[in-house]
């Protein structure tokens, strides 16, 4: 599974990609990407009709962005985990979101 940085995702989110947070929801309303639409990873395999075809997904630390990833590519989606998860981007200093909505 391929795997991307922060400055990666920045670039991509800059262009328009869509990110996937695949985190709990209490995890998410806490702090999250900008942008970012939460499917809990336990949803994702069900749900992965809702998504397009080219998916950017971000957890905590990347553990689980990287199983995220690999049910969207399983449904023969473009899919990449970003490595570090929302900790790398906080530690980058980049803006979060708080809340329910993916902005």
């Amino acid at each position: 599974m391929r795997e991307v940085d922060i400055p990666t995702l920045r670039a991509a989110l800059d262009q328009g990609a869509f990110l996937l947070d695949v985190r709990e929801p209490h995890e998410y309303e806490e702090v999250h990407v900008p942008g970012a639409v939460l499917i809990p990873l336990g949803q994702v395999a069900d749900r992965v009709d809702e998504l397009p075809e080219d998916v950017w997904v971000i957890c905590r630390s990347g553990v689980r962005s990287l199983k995220g990833a690999e049910a969207v590519a399983a449904s023969g989606r473009s899919a990449c985990s970003v490595a570090g998860g929302t900790l790398a981007w906080i530690d980058a200093g980049l803006p979060v979101a708080t809340g329910t909505q993916p902005n």
